[in-house]
């Protein structure tokens, strides 16, 4: 296994994400084959029925997936895949991801995420989940 970032390098890594700015994303936890990402719900993340957009809880599992697998494997990798199940509405005030490592390999990593909702008294609803294979491409020649 390869030395994993800190939370605070983490945080560095998703703050050079344009996407994740633009969405307010925060990384809240992030060791030990785990990683928590939470965002606050605003209205222009919200569909046309008033929930939050699917694509943002998509958004949300996919970079908590890969930095869950990064606690293990380290920095250098790369989604392969994920499937998300959309459980119920997405309303509240705050979105929390948080994900965690079921199988690290060599090259591939197997994550599961839980995406819940937080409404304004703090009661949290599952609202999706997600599970994800992240891949550890091979070092370039000279690298």
């Amino acid at each position: 296994m390869t030395d994993a970032p800190d939370l605070a390098l983490a945080q560095k890594v998703l703050a050079a994400q344009p996407f994740s700015n633009l969405l307010g994303a925060r990384l809240t936890a992030f060791g030990e084959g785990e990683a928590t990402l939470e965002l606050d719900i605003r209205d222009d993340l919200r569909q046309q029925n008033g929930f939050l957009h699917g694509g943002v809880l998509a958004y949300a599992a996919d970079n908590t997936l890969t930095f869950a697998a990064g606690t293990v494997v380290g920095a250098r990798l790369l989604t392969a895949g994920f499937t998300i199940d959309y459980l119920r509405p997405a309303d509240g005030v705050l979105l929390r991801a948080h994900a965690q490592v079921i199988r690290a390999g060599r090259s591939r990593v197997v994550c599961r995420c839980d995406l819940s909702v937080v409404d304004s008294t703090g009661a949290e609803t599952l609202c999706a989940v997600a599970q994800g294979t992240v891949a550890v491409p091979e070092p370039s020649p000279g690298t």
